[in-house]
Protein backbone atom coordinates (compact mmCIF):
# COMPACT_ATOMS: atom_id res chain seq x y z
CA UNK A 1 0.00 0.00 0.00
CA UNK A 2 2.84 2.08 0.92
CA UNK A 3 4.39 1.91 -2.59
CA UNK A 4 1.01 2.55 -4.14
CA UNK A 5 0.95 5.89 -1.88
CA UNK A 6 4.69 6.99 -2.91
CA UNK A 7 4.27 6.46 -6.36
CA UNK A 8 2.57 9.42 -7.76
CA UNK A 9 5.23 11.54 -6.11
CA UNK A 10 7.90 9.29 -7.44
CA UNK A 11 6.87 9.32 -10.83
CA UNK A 12 5.48 12.96 -10.96
CA UNK A 13 8.93 13.99 -9.58
CA UNK A 14 10.59 11.75 -12.77
CA UNK A 15 8.34 13.06 -15.33
CA UNK A 16 8.98 17.17 -13.89
CA UNK A 17 12.54 15.70 -14.28
CA UNK A 18 12.37 14.88 -17.73
CA UNK A 19 10.82 18.21 -18.98
CA UNK A 20 13.23 20.83 -17.09
CA UNK A 21 15.94 19.39 -17.75
CA UNK A 22 15.22 17.97 -20.94
CA UNK A 23 12.77 19.71 -23.01
CA UNK A 24 13.02 23.07 -21.43
CA UNK A 25 16.39 22.98 -21.70
CA UNK A 26 16.47 22.28 -25.26
CA UNK A 27 14.12 24.92 -26.34
CA UNK A 28 15.07 27.89 -23.47
CA UNK A 29 11.80 29.37 -21.78
CA UNK A 30 10.34 32.30 -23.21
CA UNK A 31 8.74 34.93 -20.23
CA UNK A 32 5.63 33.63 -19.61
CA UNK A 33 7.03 30.41 -18.90
CA UNK A 34 9.90 31.79 -16.72
CA UNK A 35 7.36 33.12 -14.47
CA UNK A 36 4.32 30.59 -15.51
CA UNK A 37 6.19 27.42 -14.11
CA UNK A 38 7.01 28.92 -10.35
CA UNK A 39 3.42 29.51 -10.13
CA UNK A 40 2.47 26.15 -11.64
CA UNK A 41 4.35 24.57 -8.69
CA UNK A 42 3.28 27.30 -5.91
CA UNK A 43 -0.27 25.56 -6.65
CA UNK A 44 1.04 22.63 -5.36
CA UNK A 45 2.90 24.21 -2.57
CA UNK A 46 -0.41 25.74 -1.67
CA UNK A 47 -2.29 22.31 -1.77
CA UNK A 48 0.52 20.53 0.69
CA UNK A 49 1.20 23.47 3.36
CA UNK A 50 -2.72 23.52 3.56
CA UNK A 51 -2.73 19.51 4.50
CA UNK A 52 0.42 19.84 6.74
CA UNK A 53 -1.72 22.92 8.35
CA UNK A 54 -4.98 21.69 8.78
CA UNK A 55 -6.87 18.66 11.21
CA UNK A 56 -8.71 16.59 8.46
CA UNK A 57 -12.17 17.38 8.73
CA UNK A 58 -15.07 17.86 6.21
CA UNK A 59 -14.26 21.27 5.87
CA UNK A 60 -10.57 21.59 5.41
CA UNK A 61 -10.79 18.35 3.19
CA UNK A 62 -13.12 20.32 0.98
CA UNK A 63 -11.12 23.55 0.81
CA UNK A 64 -8.37 21.04 0.43
CA UNK A 65 -10.08 19.45 -2.75
CA UNK A 66 -10.54 22.91 -3.71
CA UNK A 67 -7.25 24.05 -3.98
CA UNK A 68 -5.97 20.66 -5.88
CA UNK A 69 -8.80 21.04 -8.27
CA UNK A 70 -7.53 24.64 -9.00
CA UNK A 71 -4.22 23.74 -9.04
CA UNK A 72 -4.82 20.67 -11.55
CA UNK A 73 -6.65 23.23 -14.00
CA UNK A 74 -3.86 25.87 -13.44
CA UNK A 75 -1.55 24.02 -14.80
CA UNK A 76 -3.09 23.53 -18.00
CA UNK A 77 -2.45 27.42 -18.58
CA UNK A 78 0.12 27.20 -20.51
CA UNK A 79 -1.10 24.69 -23.60
CA UNK A 80 -2.56 26.90 -26.18
CA UNK A 81 0.66 28.00 -26.31
CA UNK A 82 2.63 24.59 -26.15
CA UNK A 83 0.97 23.51 -29.24
CA UNK A 84 3.27 25.33 -31.48
CA UNK A 85 6.31 25.30 -29.67
CA UNK A 86 7.05 21.87 -27.89
CA UNK A 87 7.87 18.42 -29.69
CA UNK A 88 5.51 15.41 -29.38
CA UNK A 89 8.02 14.29 -26.53
CA UNK A 90 7.87 17.36 -24.52
CA UNK A 91 3.78 16.95 -25.08
CA UNK A 92 3.86 13.67 -24.38
CA UNK A 93 5.97 14.46 -20.83
CA UNK A 94 2.70 17.50 -20.43
CA UNK A 95 0.07 14.43 -20.57
CA UNK A 96 2.06 11.99 -18.06
CA UNK A 97 2.24 15.39 -15.85
CA UNK A 98 -1.22 16.71 -16.28
CA UNK A 99 -2.32 12.52 -14.97
CA UNK A 100 0.27 12.30 -12.34
CA UNK A 101 -0.44 15.66 -10.92
CA UNK A 102 -3.98 14.59 -9.72
CA UNK A 103 -2.88 11.22 -8.60
CA UNK A 104 -0.40 13.03 -6.20
CA UNK A 105 -2.77 15.10 -4.59
CA UNK A 106 -5.46 12.22 -4.15
CA UNK A 107 -2.56 10.05 -2.51
CA UNK A 108 -1.45 13.31 -0.12
CA UNK A 109 -5.22 13.64 0.72
CA UNK A 110 -5.46 10.01 1.78
CA UNK A 111 -2.06 10.09 4.36
CA UNK A 112 -3.58 13.46 5.60
CA UNK A 113 -7.07 12.56 6.63
CA UNK A 114 -5.98 8.84 7.86
CA UNK A 115 -2.92 10.53 9.78
CA UNK A 116 -0.75 8.30 8.32
CA UNK A 117 2.98 9.39 7.17
CA UNK A 118 2.73 13.01 7.50
CA UNK A 119 6.67 13.18 6.88
CA UNK A 120 5.60 12.20 3.34
CA UNK A 121 3.76 14.94 2.80
CA UNK A 122 6.36 17.24 4.53
CA UNK A 123 9.06 15.98 2.55
CA UNK A 124 6.93 16.45 -0.82
CA UNK A 125 6.07 20.16 0.51
CA UNK A 126 9.92 20.68 1.38
CA UNK A 127 11.04 19.14 -2.57
CA UNK A 128 8.18 21.01 -4.55
CA UNK A 129 9.04 24.62 -2.42
CA UNK A 130 12.91 24.07 -3.24
CA UNK A 131 11.54 22.97 -7.21
CA UNK A 132 10.00 26.66 -6.97
CA UNK A 133 12.70 28.85 -5.67
CA UNK A 134 15.17 26.69 -8.55
CA UNK A 135 12.74 27.60 -11.21
CA UNK A 136 12.89 31.13 -10.14
CA UNK A 137 16.65 31.47 -9.67
CA UNK A 138 17.46 29.04 -13.04
CA UNK A 139 15.34 30.43 -15.46
CA UNK A 140 14.95 34.42 -14.38
CA UNK A 141 19.01 34.59 -12.22
CA UNK A 142 20.89 37.57 -14.33
CA UNK A 143 23.59 34.59 -14.37
CA UNK A 144 21.36 32.30 -16.96
CA UNK A 145 22.87 31.70 -20.35
CA UNK A 146 20.18 29.32 -21.66
CA UNK A 147 18.53 30.26 -24.71
CA UNK A 148 15.48 32.29 -24.17
CA UNK A 149 12.62 32.56 -26.80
Amino acid sequence: MLALLIAPFVLQATAMLVDERVHHRRRGLPRWERVGHPLDTATAVACYAWLLGERPSQGSAGVYAALAAFSCLFVTKDEPMHATRCSAGEHWTHALLFVLHPCAFVAAGYLWWTGRMRGVIAAELVLTASFALYQIAYWNGPWRTHPTR
